[in-house]
């Protein structure tokens, strides 16, 4: 049973804190994944964490006063592993629709033609299966969650094809997948200079006040934009 942590960044945004563990033949690397609930009229979860994540995301739910059935659409920043991994799980029993760039749908609805073109370790544990895409998204898309509550969609590629970010104007709220990278973390890119570019232009949102990243915790005004200085850098 996975023990996480959480906390309410905004008044519609909550960040769950997922700890995992990828084995490797050197050792075991201790990770940790965020995963983000965007509830307004509507209640969207950003991601799906690793397998088994789905107990510490409905036990939180239920903290605020929710319940599963409330989650009416998951969007994937991404396919990779910690982001795709309970999707299936969170989708039965929630009975959401999953939402993900076009860029990410083929790997997304086959896990093991993920795991073929890109073999990382403990793939199998860490993914529960395949999902079905009900939503491509594309840079512009906006969803309305009610009460002047919306979220833009980002195209940020670099990082994968169909990494996207999400942007909730009236909170200042960047949420960036794993297109910000961590200076010293492990640098994977698709494209480096795709990420380049998809880091210049989350800069270029001059009203942020809190950075949402799924490997790194909150960051708070300024701090948002030296993060990105330092993986331009990077």
């Amino acid at each position: 049973y996975i023990i996480g942590s959480f906390m309410q960044i905004t008044e519609h945004v909550h960040a769950i804190k997922i700890p995992f563990q990828v084995k490797t033949d050197s050792g075991t690397l201790e990770r940790f994944v965020y995963v983000y609930l965007i509830c307004g009229e509507k209640i969207f979860l950003v991601d799906s964490g690793v397998s088994s994540s789905e107990e510490i995301i409905f036990d939180y739910l239920k903290k605020i006063g929710h319940n599963p059935s409330d989650i009416s659409l998951m969007i994937l920043t991404h396919s990779h592993p910690d982001h795709l991994g309970s999707a299936l799980s969170i989708q039965r029993m929630s009975g959401c629709e999953i939402a993900a760039h076009h860029g990410e749908k083929s790997w997304i609805e086959d896990v093991d033609l993920q795991f073929k073109e890109r073999p990382v370790p403990n793939f199998h544990s860490l993914v529960e299966g395949s999902v079905q895409v009900d939503h491509v998204l594309e840079e512009g898309d906006v969803f309305d969650l009610g009460g002047n509550l919306n979220l833009e969609v980002i195209h940020t590629p670099g990082h994968s094809a169909g990494s996207i970010s999400l942007h909730i104007p009236v909170e200042g709220v960047l949420i960036t997948g794993d297109a910000v990278p961590l200076r010293g973390d492990l640098p994977i890119y698709d494209d480096f200079a795709e990420s380049i570019r998809s880091i210049e232009k989350l800069k270029g949102f001059e009203d942020l006040k809190v950075l949402l990243a799924s490997w790194d915790d909150p960051k708070e005004d300024d701090n948002g934009y030296h993060r990105m200085d330092e993986a331009l850098d990077y």
